[in-house]
């Protein structure tokens, strides 16, 4: 039974378990990622992972629980229903897609009912309101407003789902509220919304309206220290995930922006990948020779995803895969904590 404190409920992070790999790299039938840099789901289980290689941009999409390969999509190129340099996937309650593209400055719409459809794109290149440049990271609110991060205009902008203009923020600086190549965005369970400030190696949180709240890191490798951060997402204990892209790993911040813990990696092969090499006895035999402690390692995350049951997807961009966690939690009694520790395990929902 839970325990309430406050009106939340009171738990414990006790873990993080290792679940799976997904993915393969230059597989045929297109069933392989190449360079992924963002995913998302739907709700009908559907996994779709935007890859952005140098030859031949495309998104794969396949079930999340059998690792079933459905198809893939997208051509590159700068015509409706093409994409050149994907950023990122966000998908609205209709399980619409929306993808950013960065070469051509904006944001395109899919709608995969019995076959794939482009159903439309909007955003113009430019500084002014509503306009973009190099657009990434995108996260719907609560009301299925679209929060966008305008990297090359160093600001957020927010929009309707139609791609109507409501209000931006931010400006090229160092300061607070200032941005130099925002790249991932995220948003909790109050709509704030947690920007992973690239260039200045931090996490910048901010109220829906702009209003700066916190920020979390500082340049460095150490705990807690950021490298180029590209991606933030957050659970709904209000646990802060940072693809730390420079380092190569992933940070776990708590809700008051305190470092907790790190994974840099514990991938193995693939239901995909396995099925490749049972298929080349030769490939086979020759890795059981080697030494693959490096391949489980991360090599440069772009992103980071939480869904709500409290797993959390890793874009392994340069392994060309997606490692999966779960996040392990219980409910406690109240009187076992000591509630005014800021280093607690306790969180609320």
């Amino acid at each position: 039974m839970s325990t309430p404190v406050k009106n939340k409920v009171v738990y414990v992070r006790v873990g993080h378990r290792y679940v799976k790999t997904m993915g393969i790299f230059n597989a045929q039938e297109g069933r392989s990622f190449d360079c992924p840099v963002d995913v998302a789901w739907d709700s009908q289980g559907r996994f779709f992972v935007a890859s952005r290689p140098d030859t031949f941009t495309r998104i794969t999409f396949f079930h999340y629980e059998d690792d079933e390969f459905i198809g893939d999509f997208c051509k590159p190129g700068t015509k409706d229903g093409q994409l050149t340099w994907p950023g990122a996937i966000a998908v609205d309650r209709s399980d619409t897609l929306y993808i950013s593209d960065q070469h051509t400055n904006c944001i395109n719409l899919f709608k995969l009912d019995s076959e794939l459809q482009f159903v439309g794109k909007w955003g113009e290149p430019g500084s002014g309101d509503g306009e973009l440049k190099q657009p990434c990271g995108l996260a719907f609110d609560t009301e299925e407003n679209l929060y966008v991060a305008d990297t090359g205009n160093h600001r957020i902008q927010k929009f309707t789902k139609d791609g109507k203009f409501l209000l931006k923020w931010g400006s090229k600086g160092s300061g607070e509220g200032q941005f130099n190549l925002p790249w991932g965005i995220g948003l909790d369970q109050e709509n704030n919304v947690y920007v992973a400030d690239w260039q200045n190696d931090r996490i910048q949180k901010f109220t829906p309206e702009g209003e700066f709240l916190m920020s979390i890191g500082s340049s460095g490798s150490g705990d807690g220290q950021l490298l180029h951060p590209s991606g933030v997402a957050v659970d709904r204990g209000g646990d802060i995930y940072v693809a730390d892209w420079g380092n190569s790993r992933v940070q776990i911040f708590d809700p008051r922006g305190v470092y907790q813990l790190k994974f840099t990696g514990d991938a193995t092969v693939s239901k995909w990948g396995l099925e490749n090499l049972m298929s080349n006895p030769d490939y086979l035999r020759e890795r059981h020779r080697a030494t693959m402690e490096p391949e489980r390692q991360f090599n440069r995350p772009s992103s980071v995803k939480v869904d709500s049951e409290d797993r959390f997807f890793v874009v392994d961009t340069n392994r060309h895969r997606v490692v999966v966690y779960q996040k392990d939690t219980v409910t406690v009694d109240a009187d076992w904590i000591d509630l005014d520790n800021p280093q607690r395990e306790l969180q609320e929902r």
